[in-house]
């Protein structure tokens, strides 16, 4: 976006305006529960490698 923005203000400012309006139909629940799987899924990633299971 930076290199975007430097060579074209307004179509940076347009990509960025239509990410904030996707993100922000998004459903609180939805949020709530990819941020809770994905910390769900590094902290048994991390148990896994301290037993030594995961590589």
């Amino acid at each position: 976006m930076g290199v975007l923005a430097a060579f074209n203000p307004s179509t940076a400012r347009d990509i960025a305006a239509g990410m904030n309006a996707y993100l922000n139909v998004l459903p609180e629940p939805l949020c709530t529960l990819f941020g809770t799987s994905y910390l769900g899924y590094t902290a048994a990633r991390q148990r896994g490698k301290v037993k030594g299971v995961d590589k």
